[in-house]
């Protein structure tokens, strides 16, 4: 696995909001770009959290929280682990791994250009996957 972060991020479009944005329109927009988290950011362009779908479901949904009038800064995670384009990808899954989350700010002087997520480690091997099944005929012959 010798992905460096630069290549995975390098195409990716971005989600950034602002900390006062409501944890409802928040979740439209992850759900609109299919991912599971977004980037906070103040000053700058400058990262200062993180709100993950994980946030979504534990500190706002199973606490009965209105995601109508809750702001992002009342429940992000703030000063996020974060990690530098010049990485390899396995570094950012270490961190996941002893952290205990799924997803790594890319940050470039501490302003965001992507985002690493447990999905990524998927990459290659899921594509190699897909076409051995496109080979066979049913999946039992990969059994």
């Amino acid at each position: 696995m010798n992905r460096r972060i630069r290549d995975i991020v390098k195409d990716q479009a971005i989600l950034t909001a602002t900390a006062d944005l409501s944890v409802r329109e928040a979740t439209r927009r992850m759900a609109a770009a299919k991912v599971g988290a977004i980037m906070i950011t103040g000053t700058e362009g400058k990262l200062t959290g993180i709100f993950t779908e994980r946030d979504a479901l534990v500190k706002v949904l199973a606490n009965g929280v209105d995601p109508d009038k809750t702001t992002l800064a009342q429940v992000m995670t703030s000063d996020p682990t974060t990690a530098s384009t010049d990485k390899p990808l396995c570094y950012a899954l270490h961190m996941m791994y002893d952290g205990g989350f799924r997803h790594v700010p890319v940050v470039d002087n501490g302003v965001p250009v992507g985002m690493i997520s447990a999905r990524d480690a998927l990459g290659p091997e899921m594509v190699e996957f897909e076409a051995e099944i496109a080979q066979r005929q049913s999946i039992t012959e990969l059994l």
